[in-house]
């Protein structure tokens, strides 16, 4: 066997001398190396060229293939969950019908407020002032506060807010102050609220007004 000195100088003597030689007729040595090289330029050339935009369009298949298919099973989750919903929907829908029902319009305030001194006077007490105030509108109502002043009982007075408790409307005592006068009898100052739908005209001006504030 060849030592390794000897096979380094033969290498060595293969690649002397090339100049001027065709590359068919180089020793195998520089042939190989040639081969290698150029192998590697072409590879190098066809990776910037070719090859790497064709990964990259693959890696992005690729994703959009996930995010396909995220969106397939949310979209299946859904469709499983959809007669849920639904019912949900119908029952959110009637709830706030019943709501809608417990606040009167703007046309059945007047009655709204008969049925709240009717509450006093039917408990017997002496309604010694019923004043409502400015309403205060909201989004899509209008809070309406009414100062209450009364005298009577303390019965009287306990079941006079069960009664306005139970109104089909919606009112709410607030502010409650009771003072014993010099007879005796108990006064009662109270701040009802009741709350009423806006118009669609009030509507339409509240969102206006809103805008209006943005700018």
């Amino acid at each position: 066997m060849k030592s390794m000195t000897e096979l380094s100088e033969s290498l060595s003597a293969q690649f002397r001398d090339l100049n001027g030689i065709h590359p068919g007729l180089w020793p195998i040595a520089p042939r190989l190396l040639c081969a290698i090289g150029t192998m590697i330029v072409v590879l190098g050339g066809g990776w910037y060229f070719y090859w790497s935009g064709q990964f990259d369009e693959l890696n992005r298949g690729q994703q959009e293939e996930v995010t396909l298919k995220e969106g397939y099973k949310s979209k299946i989750q859904q469709s499983i969950n959809l007669e849920g919903l639904r019912k949900q929907k119908v029952q959110v829908g009637l709830f706030v019908s019943a709501l809608e029902k417990q606040l009167p319009s703007k046309a059945e305030m007047d009655a709204l407020l008969s049925d709240i001194t009717q509450a006093g006077l039917g408990r017997g007490l002496q309604i010694e002032m019923f004043k409502p105030g400015q309403a205060v509108p909201k989004d899509y109502y209008a809070e309406l506060p009414i100062d209450v002043k009364a005298s009577g009982s303390f019965h009287d007075m306990g079941a006079f807010a069960s009664d306005v408790a139970h109104l089909s409307r919606i009112v709410t005592l607030n502010n409650l102050n009771v003072n014993t006068g010099k007879d005796g009898v108990l006064t009662l100052d109270v701040v009802a609220k009741t709350f009423r739908y806006l118009d669609p005209e009030e509507v339409a001006s509240q969102k206006k007004a809103a805008k209006g504030a943005k700018k």
